[in-house]
């Protein structure tokens, strides 16, 4: 789809003429001379979380610093971020600062909504690119561009449940472990219950339909889900090794039983790892949050490798500047801050994520978990939603297949080649 094809997509006229109509510039009036920066982010403004009340903390420390106001601008919904934030920029409406979701900073960079940052960086001397890791910096740089400064990330891994390993008298998986050690590793912790109808008591991994989460598999068997330009997926997704790891995946849940079926997981009603019902599980730094409040004893663990090599992927956040911003020099500032090293310090002690600022993450590198995701941080991909701007379509595309492959029995290989050829028809709109 060319650019002017989304923009329409994502705006109807009379949305247009409504987000007009709101106004909220942030320059200032005669009546109130404060100068308020805009600083827009997902979540809903509801229910102010530990994490929130931090962050607001820090921005009252700024805003005194500096005499202005930043007026946080929450998008709630999920997948609405994105769409709402295209509506705000063809209304001229944008906010000054953006935070940046590695997986459409392509919507965003593409459609030439933010402001190349490279004179900035380049004209103050108090700023260093090099001090953020260079494989969270490139996911928003376009040759030399640089479109954001990176704020925080995670790689995906590996967690598991010391506790149910050390009931199985298992030993703790080590990374560089392959496929065959990971599935028997699952069936043997995977408990069956007393009645042979009923599913297992206790599973090896949680499996769950979320693309950005079973990619992993395809990567880590030298598959893809599309080719190196982004611009097919005939011949990758379709390919022998994406669906070798399909297959995998498949006999885990319906051969195995080492992994519950999306019915399974749905009649549960409860996330099994968190309930102990599953040992194993793949997700990012973030649920560290979940996992340290319910006193859970977790490992982490690189992803088990297939016919491929170690591989994860950076889910990482940014923060970006509009390419209508009306206070350039403040949110320059404002980007700065925020991803300073006394800033993120601070900031990351929550647990939510790992600093982007290489300084800051040093700092608590003495705690073995968060080494190990600093150790993984070499072995990421960037998201294929960086750089493809309709990926998001394809994922959607591709979960409602595995749907169809793990729930009513569609053939994985016939599943996977009629998905390419949609894929490829949207890429080419």
């Amino acid at each position: 789809m060319g650019h002017s094809a989304f923009l329409s997509s994502t705006l109807s006229r009379a949305t247009t003429l409504l987000l007009l109509a709101i106004g909220g510039c942030g320059r200032g009036t005669p009546d109130d001379p404060e100068v308020v920066l805009r600083v827009s982010n997902w979540g809903s403004p509801a229910t102010e979380t530990t994490f929130m009340a931090l962050e607001r903390e820090l921005r009252e420390a700024f805003e005194a610093e500096h005499g202005v106001k930043v007026r946080i601008e929450l998008i709630p919904g999920e997948g609405q971020y994105a769409p709402k934030l295209m509506m705000m920029h063809l209304a001229d409406n944008m906010p000054d600062v953006v935070h940046l979701d590695a997986s459409y900073a392509s919507i965003f960079i593409d459609n030439h909504v933010l402001r190349d940052l490279t004179p900035m960086m380049q004209q103050d001397p108090t700023f260093d690119l090099d001090d953020y890791f260079p494989n969270v910096v490139a996911i928003a740089r376009r040759n030399d561009a640089n479109f954001a400064v990176p704020l925080d990330f995670t790689p995906m891994v590996m967690y598991y449940n010391k506790r149910l390993f050390d009931d199985a008298d298992l030993p703790y998986p080590r990374n560089g472990w392959t496929w065959d050690e990971f599935l028997e590793t699952a069936k043997a912790l995977t408990i069956a219950d007393d009645d042979p109808t009923r599913p297992p008591r206790q599973f090896g991994f949680k499996f769950f339909n979320w693309m950005p989460s079973w990619v992993l598999w395809i990567w880590a068997n030298d598959g893809d889900v599309l080719g190196p330009d982004g611009k097919r997926a005939s011949g990758y997704l379709d390919g022998p090794n994406t669906l070798e790891a399909v297959r995998f995946l498949q006999d885990l849940m319906e051969t195995h039983h080492a992994a519950p079926t999306l019915q399974e997981s749905a009649t549960a009603g409860v996330d099994l790892f968190r309930a102990e019902r599953a040992a194993m599980d793949m997700q990012g730094h973030w649920m560290l949050l979940d996992y340290r409040a319910e006193e859970l004893d977790v490992g982490i663990v690189s992803i088990p490798v297939g016919r491929g090599k170690r591989t994860t992927v950076v889910y990482e956040t940014g923060l970006a500047m509009s390419s209508s911003c009306q206070h350039p020099e403040l949110a320059w500032k404002y980007i700065k801050y925020m991803t300073s090293r006394g800033v993120q310090i601070r900031r990351v002690a929550s647990g939510i994520a790992i600093s982007a600022n290489r300084k800051a993450a040093a700092h608590y590198a003495d705690n073995p978990i968060e080494q190990q995701f600093l150790d993984e941080v070499e072995y990421a991909r960037v998201p294929t939603g960086a750089r493809v701007e309709r990926y998001s379509l394809i994922e959607s595309l591709c979960e409602e297949m595995m749907r169809d492959i793990l729930s009513s029995g569609v053939d994985a290989e016939t599943a996977l080649r009629e998905t390419a050829k949609l894929v490829d028809a949207a890429l080419t709109e």
